[in-house]
């Protein structure tokens, strides 16, 4: 299972690498076709990656994975159909959360900030996940307007 975690995070470390990239472009105006496929496929991977670990009971993780993958279903077909802003707004979504679920892992398996949240529910962890939610909504709506811009 050592194996199978290491491959697990080293996709989704690719898919959120990737993501930040993709909204780097949807920001100055470049496609980046082929960052757009590593981060839809890397992203796609890691959710679907998820759900081969052992489940026990349905978690905030197997939830967001679930989401995500319909994030990442709409972001695909609006792709391909060349509805750019709809792709933007759910690949700035999908990437929230890559990003959402990195939080919480880190909190769980960094000793140094599991010490400040060691259930994982404190106040610490929704303020940072809150922040990020900013941040990307921010990002999402910045990129949809430079989109709106360059098309008029």
């Amino acid at each position: 299972m050592a194996l199978f975690t290491t491959v697990h995070v080293l996709i989704s470390l690719i898919g959120i690498a990737s993501g930040l990239v993709v909204i780097a472009g949807f920001l100055t105006g470049n496609r980046l076709r082929r960052w757009n496929l590593l981060f839809l496929v890397g992203t796609t991977a890691t959710s679907l990656t998820g759900f081969l670990f052992p489940i026990t009971r349905v978690t905030p993780g197997i939830v967001i994975g679930v989401i995500s993958l319909g994030v990442l279903g709409l972001a695909s077909v609006a792709l391909s159909k060349g509805a750019s802003k709809t792709y933007m707004v759910a690949a700035v979504s999908a990437e929230f959360l890559n990003v959402v679920i990195l939080i919480t892992q880190l909190f769980e398996k960094v000793p140094s900030l599991h010490w400040h949240a060691p259930t994982g529910t404190e106040p610490v962890v929704a303020i940072i996940q809150g922040l990020a939610l900013v941040v990307f909504a921010v990002l999402a709506v910045s990129a949809v307007r430079r989109s709106a811009c360059s098309q008029a």
